[in-house]
């Protein structure tokens, strides 16, 4: 059974995963705006991540007999000015996600509640990944600029996301 508290934290993680979830998906919005369908497809691909993220720990407050209580997930923005300032705010986003996550696993360890250290610990490992992934793009964006052909070659293989082994 989970703690009032572990509830309670977990449910916040579900909000933050929802809201992660829109704001990949305005993020892909704008990326299309910007005629960039790769970077769409970059942020749709991680919208669905985040998607199953809230509702794996959705489920397993449930299989612990706790209960969901969804709170509002607040509007994401919709305007990134730059393609390298949509990467600086995926950093920035999963920067903050991996604090949060980091917060919730120590407070399990407070709690001397193991599963839930368990089920946590590929949450963090995939934020190691995802900021990686995030920082990568990032500096290539730093290094070939936001126009012309180094933008375009960013574009096309950000396209090949999920395609590739």
């Amino acid at each position: 059974m989970l703690s009032k508290t572990l509830q309670k934290a977990l449910n916040e993680q579900i909000d933050k995963e929802f809201y992660s979830a829109h704001l990949y998906l305005s993020m892909a919005s704008y990326a299309e705006t910007l005629n960039l369908p790769g970077f769409a497809h970059w942020m749709k691909l991680q919208q669905r991540e985040e998607f199953g993220h809230a509702m794996q720990i959705y489920k397993y407050v449930n299989e612990r007999g706790g209960r969901v209580e969804l709170g509002a997930i607040p509007q994401p923005p919709s305007d990134f000015k730059t393609p390298t300032a949509l990467f600086e705010e995926v950093l920035n986003h999963e920067r903050y996600i991996t604090a949060s996550i980091n917060k919730l696993y120590e407070k399990a360890v407070k709690e001397k509640d193991y599963a839930t250290q368990v089920m946590l610990h590929g949450f963090i490992e995939e934020q190691v990944e995802e900021e990686a992934s995030a920082s990568e793009i990032l500096e290539t964006l730093h290094i070939g600029g936001e126009k012309g052909p180094a933008l375009l070659m960013l574009d096309r293989q950000l396209a090949r996301r999920g395609q590739q082994n």
